[in-house]
């Protein structure tokens, strides 16, 4: 069971060494309107870029088109080192590219997460800043009513990798740099992590996630880490998922601070899949929410505690995802192809992981997890939905496949509001995982 755990548990993406080394954060020097954006993206050429090839170079720019085809953006800001569009919710790109005309039913609101609130961290409902309603060219941080926020997606950030294909994967690749990959099974390599598991039939689950902002040094082959939930179907070249969580990546993101982020795919990461809302895959409905940005605040060592309750739930055969009490939006049934994620996920996964190369960054705050409240990451309330839509608390089993590095804590059971099933993850990394 554990080399089954391994193979599905872990595959993600890779950089290249020139983004591995993007480690500190980007100060947008200049604000680039939509319109221009899209100007400069059909002028472009190979030659302003460093690409593998003409070829590879003219697949990124036209996946950048037609993502924005036909798409009215009504207003643009930079939030966390990135531009935000704010663009229609009928016409983002995952509704058109399905050809899909209407916005499927959410459930009850009922449905979410109950007693999700604990008296000892402060529950994130939304990554906007209230004290800072404008970005720093003045204009607002917030979309309007009917819109949301999508990151753009830009040839700066796309010809990091060596195809668009790499821009979409998790798992690693021989072809990429800055991360041996010998013959080793795509999920130890490179990559190590603490998690806890459940094999059960389930229509989703919860956890409240404690947001941390690891050190990630590119520098020293560093590449990212994160904190999420995974749910997973199916097997070998038909496992799929989906998937929610934290994850620090500068040589993505251009920021050292945490980044909300979601990823599926339904042939074990081979040829689909993509990051939040980089590829049309998931449909958007809550403009509260910004995939691919951070947060306002982090937790603080033995201070202030900030965490985010997340949720899946396979709903009218989509699956809906919830943050901090609403739902934001669901990955259509239809992107698994008739797989076993159309019908529902038979294991569940909550734990933290990173990619290195001979030194890996820290997981979850950077302590051990018996360092305990306050001090090391935790993930509560943990819960899954069984095939009659009823929840149950789960029941995990802790793994730790780089104890050197990284360990669990827990789970436990705690009759505190709003904890329920618990645990604790991670570690300071290092270079004996």
């Amino acid at each position: 069971m554990k080399k089954r755990i391994e193979m599905l548990f872990g595959a993600t993406l890779i950089l290249s060494t020139t983004c591995g080394q993007l480690r500190a954060q980007s100060v947008v020097k200049e604000f680039v309107p939509f319109q221009k954006f899209i100007t400069q993206t059909q002028a472009a050429t190979s030659t302003t870029f460093q690409v593998k090839d003409s070829a590879s170079f003219e697949e990124m720019r036209q996946h950048t088109l037609t993502m924005y085809q036909g798409v009215d953006v009504r207003h643009s800001f930079v939030l966390d080192s990135n531009h935000f569009d704010c663009i229609p919710v009928e016409q983002q790109p995952a509704l058109r590219m399905q050809g899909q005309r209407n916005i499927a039913q959410p459930p009850p609101l009922s449905a979410i997460a109950q007693n999700t609130r604990s008296s000892n961290a402060v529950n994130v409902t939304s990554q906007f800043d209230s004290a800072r309603p404008a970005d720093q060219f003045g204009n607002s941080a917030q979309c309007e009513a009917g819109t949301i926020p999508m990151r753009r997606i830009t040839l700066e950030e796309l010809t990091r990798y060596p195809t668009l294909r790499h821009f979409f994967q998790k798992s690693p690749d021989a072809s990429v740099t800055g991360v041996p990959v010998a013959d080793a099974k795509p999920a130890v390599t490179g990559h190590r992590y603490s998690y806890t598991y459940q094999w059960v039939n389930n229509l989703g689950g919860n956890s409240s996630l404690n947001l941390w902002r690891p050190y990630v040094n590119g520098f020293l082959g560093e590449i990212f880490s994160l904190s999420q939930q995974w749910y997973v179907g199916g097997s070998g070249s038909g496992t799929q998922t989906a998937e929610v969580g934290w994850q620090n990546y500068p040589g993505k993101y251009g920021s050292e601070n945490s980044a909300l982020f979601i990823y599926w795919t339904r042939d074990d990461y081979a040829n689909t899949g993509c990051y939040n809302l980089d590829c049309g895959a998931f449909v958007q409905t809550n403009g509260n929410w910004f995939f691919g940005s951070g947060f306002a605040n982090y937790s603080n060592f033995g201070g202030a505690q900030y965490e985010f309750a997340a949720q899946f739930y396979l709903y009218a055969g989509n699956w809906w995802l919830a943050l901090g009490g609403s739902w934001v939006g669901y990955y259509p049934g239809s992107i698994y192809a008739g797989g076993q994620m159309a019908h529902y996920a038979q294991l569940i996964e909550y734990g933290t992981e990173s990619v290195g190369s001979t030194w890996y960054p820290p997981e979850g705050s950077g302590n051990w997890a018996s360092s305990g409240w306050s001090y090391a990451a935790y993930q509560r309330n943990l819960y899954y939905i069984n095939l009659s839509a009823t929840t149950v608390w789960d029941s995990l089993t802790p793994a730790t496949p780089s104890p050197g590095c990284y360990s669990i804590s827990g789970p436990y059971y705690s009759s505190s509001p709003g904890w329920g099933i618990y645990f604790y993850e991670g570690g300071p990394g290092g270079t004996g995982c």
